[in-house]
């Protein structure tokens, strides 16, 4: 299938690795022009020279931290000035400290708020001018499978990212008049450096290795296994693409079944 991305200019957050950096690689290999961000330059560098040598695509790199609102004016500023114009834009960012609610103070409640929540706000605001002037543009926001069944000890993620969808779902009537379709993913278990860590703290408070932690992590998930970044992304790359002509407003997990609510 021809997505219809060759020549498309794309944002990607949080991107210097794991989900952003799968879905920045994949859209560069529909033929996307790409602008990936972070807060390291020296992974950006990198992450860019890796996703433009595999698949010959122009791509570029802004260092950006997500809870500032100024860096993400300039990393849209920075994207449009260098590929003149916006057509796909994917929020993300890394998850809150895991925990629960009596681990936390106002302190963490407005952090967590900031990266998971007040950074999409932002980061749509300043895209939608550039989409508008087009009527097209293409939003998926990276989140969690807790948009549709809370995770133990994830509260802030839990409260923020089923906000994402809330979000999400009412931009969506607004948006399509525009020609703009916003849509909101979930990953489950995903091979990524965070849920690594994650089960790293995990098997240590069990007092188990970390093999039998991810086994039975696995074991939760009907395929039988956690998901890979590219499973992920070819996800991401289809509803931020001109294939989806009719999708908005929804949520859909990548979890391998993981997640039994209807």
């Amino acid at each position: 299938m021809d997505l219809g991305l060759t020549g498309r200019v794309a944002l990607v957050a949080a991107s210097s690795r794991g989900l952003g950096k799968a879905t920045a690689m994949q859209l560069a290999a529909e033929g996307a022009k790409v602008m990936i961000s972070g807060r390291h330059e020296g992974e950006l560098e990198a992450s860019a020279a890796e996703i433009g040598g595999e698949t010959g695509a122009e791509v570029a790199y802004w260092v950006a931290d997500v809870t500032r609102g100024e860096d993400v004016q300039g990393l849209v500023d920075r994207t449009t000035g260098r590929f003149g114009r916006l057509d796909v834009l994917i929020t993300n960012a890394g998850g809150p400290p895991a925990g629960n609610f009596d681990a936390f103070e106002d302190a963490d409640w407005q952090g967590a708020f900031e990266l998971n929540l007040l950074s999409v706000v932002r980061l749509v605001r300043a895209g939608l001018p550039h989409m508008r002037e087009k009527g097209y543009g293409r939003i998926v926001n990276v989140a969690s499978s807790s948009i549709k069944q809370p995770l133990e000890n994830l509260i802030l993620s839990n409260v923020f990212r089923a906000a994402v969808l809330g979000l999400s779902k009412s931009l969506s009537a607004e948006l399509a008049p525009d020609g703009i379709l916003i849509n909101t993913l979930g990953p489950g278990r995903i091979a990524t450096d965070r849920l690594t860590s994650m089960q790293e703290s995990m098997a240590e408070e069990a007092g188990i290795p970390v093999g039998e932690m991810r086994a039975r992590s696995e074991a939760q998930i009907p395929l039988g296994r956690h998901g890979r970044p590219e499973e992920f992304a070819r996800i991401a790359a289809f509803l931020a693409s001109e294939a989806n002509t009719y999708v908005t407003g929804q949520a859909l997990l990548v979890d391998g079944g993981m997640v039994r609510a209807l």
